[in-house]
């Protein structure tokens, strides 16, 4: 897996912290970036978390460069639907060899990891096979249809591949550009750095936790999952972890 944030709203802090400002004080917009210092600007968010106030928090946004993640995970980094979202193609991007994510319980197992690789080859196998099939079949017919060679290949491609990705699995690797607000990022580590999170997506999530405190470390500097400052939400459900989640967090 690899991570990279590949751009941010500058001075996110201060932004939010003017926007806070302009909620609560008299000043107009000349004036809104007057006299704000890292103490000020510490205040500011710390008391709009503590006032439930995040609006402001919406007006800086990071973007993250992501591959090395399964479909699996990203039908996951999807449901977070403030966001936007660029994924590699599987309709326009032949792959001549897929590449996959192995489950860490897998991988630990010599024999499950033989079935899995196993699977993973005949996925391939059949996606050629299946290529080659639809390919021979659609640049006939555009050929008869007038096209000359080098269009009809082109559109046969693409018409035989966007059919044969139905073969590959949940395990197959992608890449993704997401974009997200801070408030809405917010919402995605208290869900996802959670323990009873999927283990791929939390291990995402921590990384992309990491990379942000680099460069708004007052904005994330308390956030985590839910329970590293209030009570765990699982209920029966908890992981029973609390004060190991709390120092992993406290320590990124």
């Amino acid at each position: 897996m690899k991570v990279k944030l590949l751009a941010h709203t500058p001075e996110p802090e201060k932004v939010i912290s003017m926007a806070a400002k302009l909620c609560y004080s008299p000043v107009g917009v000349d004036e809104i970036a007057e006299n704000l210092t890292e103490e000020s600007i510490n205040k500011f968010l710390n008391m709009l978390v503590s006032m439930g106030h995040e609006s402001p928090i919406e007006h800086v946004t990071f973007t993250f460069g992501i591959e090395g993640i399964s479909r699996s995970c990203s039908h996951q980094i999807v449901r977070h639907r403030i966001a936007s979202f660029s994924q590699q193609s599987q309709r326009y991007v032949k792959l001549d060899q897929f590449e996959y994510i192995i489950p860490p319980e897998i991988e630990r197992n010599e024999e499950a990891k033989k079935i899995f690789i196993e699977s993973m080859n005949k996925c391939q196998e059949d996606y050629d096979k299946l290529v080659e099939i639809l390919f021979a079949k659609h640049y006939q017919e555009l050929l008869d249809k007038g096209l000359n060679e080098k269009r009809a290949k082109s559109q046969a491609e693409k018409m035989s591949i966007e059919d044969a990705r139905y073969v590959f699995p949940n395990a197959c690797e992608t890449k993704m550009v997401f974009t997200i607000n801070a408030r809405s990022l917010y919402n995605f580590f208290h869900h996802r750095c959670c323990e009873r999170a999927q283990w791929e997506i939390r291990e995402l999530a921590t990384e992309m936790l990491r990379l942000v405190r680099e460069v708004a470390p007052i904005l994330f500097n308390n956030v985590g999952p839910n329970c590293l400052n209030g009570v765990c939400p699982e209920g029966k459900m908890t992981c029973g972890k609390i004060q190991e989640v709390r120092e992993k967090f406290k320590t990124l």
